[in-house]
This record gives C-alpha cells, sequence and structure tokens, in this order.
C-alpha cells in the first residue's frame, strides 16, 4: 500500500508519496499566484489548486509504481480561506485567503461578543472566516445570497476528491464559528455570523474517513476504487503530526513564511484575552495551542529584495551569535496576531546611522522575528503549557545564527530533524494512513531522528531579555504614530 499526503499551501502545492511504513518515496510540487486587488486583500482561485493537484499527481503516478497501490489519501490546507460554492457546487468568487484583513471592523463586531470568545475559545482575528462572511454579506450581497456552501481550502479539495463536503475540526477551529471545547459547530456562533449549520461540511476527525476517492479521478489516476480520504487537517496541525508533536510538553517553532510557536495540549485551556489560538488536534481527544506572527522569513525575504541580495546572502555574514546592538526591527510588515491582535500596525527600522551595514540590517530582522517569537512563548507559558524543548522546522532553519539566536531568546534547546520530510505534507499523509488502515494516531505520528541540537547561550541571555524588553516598549509608540 502507498498514501498520499496533500500539502495544500499559499504559495503552491506539495505532493507526498509514502510507503506503508510512513516512509517517503516520492514528491511533487507546484506553484500558483496569489492575488492583491486592493491593499489589504489577499485571494486565490481554487483551480489554480485543482490544476497543481493534478500535475503533481501526474509526475508522482509516472515516476513511482507504488502510486498504483494507493490506499489512503489526506490533505493539509492554510486555514482561514472562504471558498463560497453555490448550489450546483460551483465556485462563486475567488477564495478569501487567511492573510486578507479586510474583514477587520466585522472581526472586532464579532469580537465584542463575550460569547463568540467563550464558544470558539479565541479571538476572531481579520484574517478568520467568520468575519469574511459579514464581509460578502454587506459587500458582496449577490453572493452571499447564492452560497450554499463555505468550504476551507482542505475542506474544498476533499469535496473535489470524494463529492462529499466534510471537513476536520483542526481546520474548522479557525473560523469562529466552531464549539471548539466540544468540537462540533455552535449554533450561537453560526447565527452571529449569519450563516447556518446547513452551510457548513460535515465534521469528522482528521484521522478518520471522510469520504472515498471518486470513481472517475480514481480511474484517471489509475488507482483502485475504495481509495480512503482522511478528515485532513489545518497546516500547522498536520505539520505536528508530521513532527510528532501530539502530546503535551511537545511542540515546534516554524521559521516558515509566517512564525508559529505550536504546543500541543492534552485538554482544552482556552486564553483568548492572550491572542493564542487554540485549536482541535487532528487527532480525537487532543487539542494545540500557538502564536502565530504573519511575517517571519517573509521579513528577510523582504530585506532580500529591496537589497538586491538572496537570503542565503544576508545571513551568510553573519557568525558567532552575538548581543542584539543598536539598530531594531519591528517585523509587523502584514500586521500581527500574538499577542497584539493589531491589522494595521506596520513594520519599521530605529536606530540607524551613518555606519549601519547590510549585516546590522539582516541581524535586527533576524532579532525582531525571535522576538516576535518571544512574545508568543511567553502568552502560550502564561496559559499553563509546558514548553521545555522545541523542534525547529522551516526554511529559516537553514540558517544556524537565526537558530542560535531563537534558541538563546527562548531560552530553550531546538532540536532540528535529521534531514527527509517531516512537515505538513507528512502529517497529511499519516492521516490518510490512519484513515484507510484504522492505525492508532499515536503509533503512526512519531517523532523523527534529531540531527542536531541547538543549545541556548546563557552568557547572552540577560542581553536578549534586555533587547526584548526594548523591542516590547517599541509597540505602543509606532502603533500611535499610524
Amino acid at each position: 500500500m502507498s498514501f498520499l499526503g496533500i500539502d495544500l499551501g499559499t504559495s503552491g502545492l506539495r505532493a507526498l508519496l509514502v510507503d506503508g511504513d510512513g516512509v517517503p518515496v516520492g514528491a511533487s510540487e507546484r506553484a500558483y499566484d496569489v492575488s492583491h486587488p486592493h491593499p489589504g486583500w489577499s485571494e486565490q482561485d481554487p483551480a489554480a489548486w485543482i490544476a497543481a493537484l493534478d500535475a503533481a499527481v501526474a509526475e508522482l503516478s509516472a515516476a513511482h509504481p507504488a502510486f498504483a497501490d494507493l490506499a489512503g489519501i489526506g490533505v493539509a490546507g492554510h486555514m482561514h480561506g472562504a471558498t463560497l460554492l453555490d448550489e450546483a457546487g460551483a465556485v462563486l468568487r475567488p477564495c478569501i485567503l487567511w492573510n486578507d484583513t479586510r474583514a477587520h471592523a466585522e472581526a472586532a463586531a464579532l469580537d465584542a461578543d463575550p460569547e463568540v470568545r467563550r464558544l470558539s475559545g479565541n479571538i476572531v482575528f481579520p484574517g478568520f472566516t467568520a468575519p469574511k462572511l459579514l464581509w460578502v454579506a454587506a459587500q458582496e450581497p449577490e453572493i452571499f445570497a447564492r452560497t450554499a456552501r463555505v468550504l476551507l481550502p482542505a475542506a474544498y479539495l476533499n469535496y473535489h476528491l470524494t463529492g462529499d463536503a466534510v471537513g476536520d475540526m483542526s481546520d474548522a477551529a479557525g473560523t469562529s464559528w466552531l464549539d471548539t471545547g466540544a468540537r462540533d459547530w455552535s449554533d450561537a456562533l453560526l447565527a452571529a455570523g449569519t450563516v447556518t449549520r446547513s452551510q457548513m461540511p460535515a465534521l469528522v476527525e482528521g484521522s478518520e474517513r471522510a469520504g472515498t476517492l471518486r470513481a472517475d479521478i480514481a480511474r484517471r489516476w489509475g488507482v483502485g476504487p475504495d481509495v480512503a480520504v482522511a478528515g485532513g487537517a489545518g497546516d500547522n496541525a498536520a505539520a505536528a503530526c508530521g513532527i510528532g508533536a501530539m502530546a503535551e510538553g511537545q511542540g515546534f517553532v516554524s521559521l516558515g513564511t509566517s512564525g508559529v510557536l505550536l504546543a500541543a495540549r492534552d485538554g482544552y485551556a482556552p486564553a483568548p484575552e492572550t491572542a493564542v489560538h487554540t485549536f482541535c488536534h487532528a487527532v480525537p481527544g487532543r487539542w494545540y495551542q500557538m502564536g502565530v506572527m504573519l511575517a517571519a522569513t517573509d521579513s528577510l525575504n523582504w530585506l532580500a529584495q529591496v537589497t538586491g541580495a538572496t537570503p542565503a546572502d544576508l545571513t551568510a555574514g553573519l557568525r558567532d551569535l552575538e548581543a542584539p546592538g543598536r539598530v531594531r526591527f519591528l517585523p509587523y510588515l502584514s500586521g500581527e496576531r500574538t499577542p497584539h491582535n493589531d491589522a494595521a500596525i506596520r513594520g519599521s527600522f530605529t536606530g540607524l546611522g551613518a555606519e549601519t551595514g547590510r549585516d546590522d540590517l539582516t541581524r535586527a530582522v533576524l532579532e525582531g522575528v525571535a522576538f516576535g517569537l518571544r512574545d508568543s512563548f511567553d502568552a502560550l507559558r502564561d496559559t499553563g503549557a509546558r514548553i521545555e524543548r522545541l523542534w525547529a522546522i522551516g526554511g529559516g532553519t537553514r540558517s544556524r545564527y537565526w537558530l542560535d539566536l531563537v534558541s538563546t531568546v527562548l531560552d530553550v534547546p531546538l532540536d532540528v530533524p535529521e534531514g527527509g520530510e517531516f512537515g505538513a505534507a507528512l502529517g497529511a499523509a499519516r492521516l490518510g494512513l490512519c484513515a484507510a488502515t484504522g492505525a492508532a494516531s499515536q503509533e503512526v505520528m512519531q517523532p523523527p531522528s534529531s540531527g542536531a541540537e541547538i543549545l541556548p547561550h546563557p552568557d547572552l541571555r540577560e542581553a536578549m531579555d534586555e533587547a526584548h524588553a526594548a523591542f516590547r516598549s517599541a509597540y505602543p509608540h509606532i502603533r500611535a504614530a499610524q
């Protein structure tokens, strides 16, 4: 048997084929575009996801005979997106993505109702799904009137693959329509968002079977007639499945486009006032909490673009970790979630002088991201999460300097996985394996071997604490200047 994990990302789709033991066999990737028709808007055509999936599967099936033995599929997707379908299942408008902030006023109105936070366990962020639908109702009433189904991106791929509208709890928890503790849609939250249960997909656990691959797709792909499609997961829950962060004390820090610090939880302990997300995990009886910053490697990529360098060029000049200098960077290029919940704030450099060079700017950017992650770390600790060490994943982990910096700022050891696959695509494949075989998630979702252990620099701890305090104190001043 083989299993397919699909990671539906913001900028591209990754398809990973694993064997019956969960060992990767092959992978294929396809890119697509994001549209920004107005400031603060971020949209994507779901047809691009289907085209990318077809192309990736065609490459995998041609290169790997094991694909013909496909038994299960899992889909991980970028969360919060609003994909609107009519009665016939046709897409009504481009999907409004997670990093779209147009619905900030609607989010604030929902969040003002204490029952919304109590039931959902979260602040209503502008990027969440519920405020997007309120915006559509107000600004595109003709589209809203024709909306028969609202699907998150992963659930839309499930719908394409099976013909059934089914999603999972980990993804649904980011809508502000889910009673996150009860792991079910809340009629009260749906009513607050002017939508109904009939417009929602059915919910299953991410490791459970959501449906069977459509017969026409199975024939086209050259696979058998009974391929299970799992409930799937939101991207970070899937990444946690891939890295084995399933129980209390396990977690990861992700230096990706956004920065994520995630801690698995054995129980439900929301703390929305901290701006920490509290979501269902992709397996039964588990939750996770995470802090999110919207620009992590995006901050380094931005500096690379404006300086005409590559991110690798920028970090190549940084060697041994040192105490923060005078230059400070606030990494709020797209607003911020944890802990500020501020869609309008923007980034800045301060402390520049005639002597400031490219390495100083690079170091300040890396420090700014690390301090933003420290904000999430402190917020998670305040909820009672136990964080004694973390896996480090994402593209930013290619910089040893950045890893040393993050470990020291957080004052916890970091483990870097030893090669191979360990992200959302692997987590999705593991969910597909569980759905197809009935295997227990605790047996399948095992952590990888550690390829490197990054330890904090105790001699720099005090300097990092002082620099982080200065970083935090700058927030009200820059906010007031907007």
